[in-house]
């Protein structure tokens, strides 16, 4: 059996093994035994196909895990929305029990509930809001 042929079957089976495991490193060592493949094809002795799968490998995984890393330890994306909403102070502008109440968050009058549902909390009180439920904040006293 020709070398190149066996480097061709050596990459569909790295490329379809990449497909179920999604690590990028079977694609990666595909990709370079398909190109070790074409070298074969044009007549590269063995010793120096093994050469070109090794450097094309080892530079490429080296390659890759280092933008992988990268993009890990990317800052966080701020917040924005709602979201935002969560871990800030609020003032009480109508009581506020389990069942509803009334907030200012910022600038903005939200509808509010207890995360406690057992709280009454008096107006004019500073609390944490911890979720947003729909349009209802879910607010907890500070103490």
């Amino acid at each position: 059996m020709a070398l190149w042929l066996v480097w061709s079957i050596a990459a569909g089976v790295l490329v379809v093994a990449e497909i179920f495991t999604l690590t990028a490193a079977l694609g990666i060592l595909g990709v370079a035994a398909a190109v070790t493949a074409g070298t074969a094809a044009l007549g590269l002795p063995l010793p120096l196909q093994l050469v070109v799968f090794t450097v094309l490998s080892v530079v490429s995984l080296l390659f890759v895990r280092r933008v992988a890393v990268r993009h890990l330890i990317a800052p966080q994306a701020e917040r924005f929305g709602v979201d935002a909403l969560v871990g800030r102070s609020a003032h009480v502008v109508a009581e506020v029990t389990g069942l509803g109440g009334r907030v200012r968050i910022g600038g903005e009058e939200w509808t509010a509930r207890a995360y406690d549902e057992t709280l009454v909390i008096p107006p004019g009180a500073t609390v944490d809001v911890m979720e947003i439920d729909g349009a209802t904040a879910v607010v907890y006293p500070r103490e």
